[in-house]
Parts: structure tokens; sequence; C-alpha cells
């Protein structure tokens, strides 16, 4: 059975670090483009960051550019989300989902797998 499962999510102060890690079972999650989303309270679900497996190609959202890393660690079949000098703004559940066509879409529905999310919350 295919599954997606995020880890890594907490509390964290503004300008702090933490990373979040996407990690999959029953398949192999370099076959896939992985993107992480994330939700806000009260507001739709946003791309944040993507990595293809067509041609490495790698995305970031305007305003984690220079901020967030995202990453593949095949050897635990996984994908990293490195997120540094974080915002009260980046808070929210964090999602991964995975696109069987390797390519990074755009659009939420395109992913055919997603995982339950993990709670990212920057405060003082």
């Amino acid at each position: 059975q295919m599954h997606l499962a995020e880890s890594g999510g907490g509390l964290v102060q503004p300008g702090g670090s933490l990373k979040l890690s996407c990690a999959a079972s029953g398949f192999t999650l370099d076959d896939y483009a992985i993107k992480w989303f994330r939700q806000a309270p009260g507001k739709e679900r946003e791309g944040v960051s993507c990595i293809s497996s067509s041609d490495g190609r790698i995305d970031y959202v305007d305003s984690v550019k220079g901020r967030f890393t995202i990453s593949r660690d095949n050897a635990k079949n996984a994908v990293d989300l490195q997120m540094n000098s974080v915002k009260t703004e980046d808070t929210g559940v964090y999602y991964c989902a995975a696109e069987d066509g390797g390519t990074c879409e755009s659009g939420i529905y395109e992913y055919d797998y997603w995982g339950q999310g993990t709670q990212v919350t920057v405060s003082s």
C-alpha cells in the first residue's frame, strides 16, 4: 500500500529553523515529483516547493526563496524541506504530495498521493 508521512513539524521562534521530512512506503519517491504544500488557517492550500524526477528541476514560491531548501534523501526514501529564517507567515499545516508523471505541476489535483500533514507554528 502506498503511503506518505510527514514529520518534523512543531513550534519554532521567528528566525529559527525546522526540517520537515516526507517519507514514503510502498513506492519509491525518486520516481515521483514531490511537492510541499502548506495551508494556513482560513487560507487556501498553496505550493511551497517542488522537486521533479524527470529533469531534477526545483521550484520555490517567492516567499520562501533563499530560506527553504528541498532535497531528496534516497537512502531514506524521503524528501526533506529545510526551513531557515522562518517567519510567522510560514505557520500552517505542511503537506507533501507525489505526482507520478515526474513533473512539478501547479494544481493540487495533479498529485496522486498525499500525506496527513504536519503542523508548523512560528511564534515567539
